[in-house]
């Protein structure tokens, strides 16, 4: 893990086309302003395994009910 130190209105690059920047601190929180191109799905991490979770079930939902699909097609 990379770590850095940033100040207000400091920008972060990350390759060509994300940068990250500080627009507020605030207390014990900051504010991030994210620039990316549109192709590049931003989530908070609790949001991404939440989604994740989801996907999941719904593969296995899937697979089990093409399992019972098959057993019914199978008699």
């Amino acid at each position: 893990m990379l770590v850095l130190t940033r100040k207000l209105n400091d920008v972060i690059q990350i390759g060509d086309d994300i940068e990250i920047k500080v627009l507020a601190i605030e207390g014990d929180q900051i504010k991030l302003g994210i620039t990316a191109p549109k192709s590049v799905e931003i989530y908070r991490k609790e949001i991404y395994v939440d989604i994740q979770n989801q996907n999941n079930e719904a593969a296995n939902i899937s697979i089990d009910l093409l399992n019972l699909l098959n057993q019914k097609n199978d008699k």
